[in-house]
Order: structure tokens, then C-alpha cells, then sequence
């Protein structure tokens, strides 16, 4: 081989070379775009015109329902949805998804992410968990609460006063007594449900919840079921003595009739169906401890069971 030769041979080799390490640098280019979201015909685009995209629109597909040629996924042939979470095998909801709020961000505009990275941090108050806790002893109370699907009540305090949230569902018990309190958590479900949403002219929009989380509130669980018996409001029975008694209906007056008191809390007092009294009955549901009073300060001495009325 002449040496002009040669040296053609060393400038064809280091070319062949530098096209390929270019070809590898560009590869390696479309890759990283790819990683960012781009589809090839955009990457195709940027390589054609010679100009990067100002702002770029990242389209996800649905899970397990899309095509998977990338360039099918133009914008023109999409539709935008709000981000929402949808169980599996549970047909879309006809109504609009909750509004999910923004509690962190963590990414700014321009910045570069890798795949994978997280970008921010969203919640969804539109159900939320109620935390209880039951001394060690009362487990079996709870379990049985929830095998047998008793509802439960939680009361929130409040400036107009108390507000009582019924027929509340236990979710689940925690499998372990905490070591240090000896408290055992269980949650239950609190269906929430939005007080405020507007949007300023500047297109942000505030939404507020009515419930809150760490917000605190007394949860009632039922322990014990009675059938067939009579339930009043604590202020319609009055105790004189070892006596109880509520204040019966007859005409424009009210009788007092002893009853047998089987059970009594803040709220409620449960009375025994024994024919002292009958549903249907018309008693005072409450005044009785003045009503009582009454009849005592009219008498000036003991109350009398029969005060109050004529036979």
C-alpha cells in the first residue's frame, strides 16, 4: 500500500469513528428526550427544525388501555381528565372526581426530573379515617362492634353546639396494643364533604373541607344491644331516691309514672318495657329534674308519687 493510500485509509477510518460517536451521542439525546416524555415525533421535530420546544404537554394514557405507539398520543386526539384515584374492576363514577389538594411541590417550572422522581405531594380529604382509642380490656368490645356492623357515633364540638355524625362505619382495629399508652386504635370511616370551593381571577383555586385532619372529637361505640325496650333523652327521666320517673301525658296535664332505668349516659337513657309506659306514649322529653322540682316545692315536703294529678 502507497503511503497516500494509508493516509486515506487513517481519515476514512477516523470519520467512520466520529460518525458513530456522533451517531451514539445522538441516541443517547433521543433517549433522555424519551425519558422527559417526549414521542419520537417530536424528538423527529427537534432534530427537522432545528428548535426546541418552548412548553411541551405531557399526555399520560390510561393503565392497561392505550396503544402503544407513542405517536398516536397527539394532544388533538386526547382528552384531559382531573387526576382522581378509581379502584380496580369499579365502573368510572358519572359524577365529577373530588378535588384533590395540593400539599407539596416539589418540582419547579424548567427544572429537569428523572423517572421516577417525585414531583408533588396531593391528598384526598373527601373520605377520611376516624381514630379511636380503647383501653387494653375493651378489645373484645371492639371486635365484636366489628363482626357484628353496629354503627357508631361521633360527636364534634362546635360554637353552636355539639354536632352528632350517625350511622358511622367501623373500617378496621389495629392488630397491636400500643406499648406505652396500652390503648388499642381503631379507625372509622368519616365521609366528608366540601364548604367552600371558589377559583380567583388569577385561576387559582382555594377548596376547604369541612372536616380536617388532627381535627379532635368523642367517638360513642356501642357495647351492648337491647331489644324491645323504651328510649328517651336523658332529661326525660329524673331520679328521686332509688326511684326513676318520667312525666306521662293525660290531657293538659302530665302524670309522673316510676319506671325501671336499665341503662343511662350523657345522651340517652334506656328504659325497661315492662308496661309502666308504652310506645306511643306522650312524655316529656325534657324538664323532668324541673318538673320534679315542681311538684316538691308545691308540696312543701316529699314529693308524692300521685302529686300533681287527679284519679
Amino acid at each position: 500500500m502507497t503511503r497516500s493510500g494509508a493516509v486515506a485509509s487513517k481519515i476514512l477510518l477516523e470519520r467512520q469513528y466520529a460518525l458513530q460517536k456522533l451517531q451514539s451521542s445522538i441516541a443517547a439525546q433521543r433517549a433522555a428526550l424519551k425519558l422527559h416524555g417526549l414521542s419520537d415525533e417530536q424528538i423527529d421535530t427537534i432534530v427537522r427544525e432545528q428548535r426546541l420546544l418552548r412548553d411541551l404537554t405531557i399526555v399520560a394514557p390510561e393503565i392497561d388501555n392505550h396503544s402503544h405507539d407513542e405517536n398516536n398520543l397527539r394532544l388533538s386526539d386526547r382528552r384531559f381528565r382531573a387526576a382522581s384515584f378509581q379502584p380496580q374492576n369499579q365502573p368510572p363514577a358519572v359524577h365529577e372526581p373530588e378535588p384533590l389538594i395540593l400539599e407539596r411541590l416539589s418540582a419547579s417550572k424548567g427544572q429537569g426530573v428523572q423517572a421516577g422522581e417525585m414531583l408533588c405531594t396531593l391528598s384526598d380529604y373527601s373520605s377520611l379515617y376516624i381514630e379511636g382509642k380503647a383501653f387494653e380490656q375493651d378489645a373484645p368490645a371492639i371486635a365484636e362492634v366489628a363482626a357484628k356492623g353496629w354503627p357508631i357515633e361521633a360527636i364534634i364540638p362546635g360554637v353552636s353546639g355539639q354536632e352528632t355524625l350517625a350511622d358511622l362505619k367501623l373500617a378496621f382495629v389495629a392488630n397491636a396494643v400500643d406499648a406505652q399508652s396500652r390503648t388499642l386504635s381503631f379507625f372509622v370511616n368519616l365521609p366528608n364533604r366540601i364548604l367552600r370551593d371558589e377559583t380567583t381571577n388569577e385561576g387559582q383555586r382555594f377548596v376547604t373541607w369541612k372536616y380536617r385532619v388532627g381535627q379532635r372529637l368523642e367517638v360513642r361505640v356501642p357495647v351492648e344491644a337491647w331489644e324491645k325496650q323504651i328510649v328517651l333523652p336523658v332529661d326525660a327521666a329524673v331520679k328521686d331516691g332509688a326511684d326513676w320517673f318520667v312525666f306521662q301525658q293525660n290531657g293538659d296535664h302530665f302524670d309522673r309514672v316510676a319506671v325501671h332505668v336499665k341503662y343511662r349516659d350523657q345522651k340517652y337513657v334506656v328504659i325497661e318495657s315492662d308496661g309502666a309506659i308504652f310506645p306511643g306514649d306522650v312524655v316529656a322529653l325534657r324538664s323532668a329534674h324541673q318538673m320534679q322540682m315542681a311538684i316538691k316545692n308545691k308540696s312543701g315536703a316529699g314529693a308524692d308519687p300521685h302529686a300533681g294529678h287527679n284519679h
